[in-house]
């Protein structure tokens, strides 16, 4: 069980890296690169899209912060209940989530034809991190089909979690003069 608890600790340290990559690029390339998107987004969906479009660094980093105190819960609650594996469709749910980010990702540099931030860990770090992690927890019997497929539909979970974490990061942000 203790390779498979540093896997789900890892959890947090690829998120980390991940978003760094995001943190660190995501204001100035939004800058130069706003108008190629808004051309790209649907009618309908660029008055929702075009908060998350302005957000400076911090208001961004701000709410990376609500996403990792999300996933934090999630890890510390799984690795502490792993051998009763109490907590581990939350994991799952997690894990399923950054699995599928991935493709997010590739979907928008492919979509938009230049770098997207955040595309790069997702392809170096992500990616290998979620698809050993799975073989993992099949290969230990803790996860099977089933619980793959009966926890994917709580993904969907992380929409109002992202919503959330962006207006907070908004709110945060409009504390902080630019």
């Amino acid at each position: 069980m203790g390779e498979l608890t540093h896997l789900i600790w890892l959890l947090l340290v690829v998120f980390v890296f991940h978003d760094l990559e995001e943190i660190i690029m995501v204001e100035s390339w939004l800058r130069v690169k706003r108008e190629q998107i808004m051309q790209k987004v649907p009618r309908g969906l660029q008055k929702w899209l075009e908060p998350s479009l302005s957000m400076s660094t911090a208001q961004f980093a701000v709410a990376v912060a609500c996403i990792f105190a999300v996933l934090s819960a999630a890890v510390v609650l799984a690795a502490a209940t792993l051998p009763q594996g109490t907590y581990l469709p939350l994991f799952l749910v997690c894990l399923h989530v950054m699995f599928l980010h991935v493709f997010t990702h590739l979907g928008h540099t492919i979509a938009l034809r230049t770098y997207t931030p955040g595309v790069a860990t997702a392809v170096i770090l992500v990616l290998p991190y979620s698809v050993y992690t799975y073989v993992r927890l099949f290969e230990a019997g803790l996860v099977t089909w089933s619980l793959v497929w009966s926890t994917l539909p709580y993904c969907l979970l992380v929409v109002p979690i992202l919503y959330a974490a962006h207006r907070i990061g908004q709110a945060a942000g409009s504390l902080v003069a630019r």
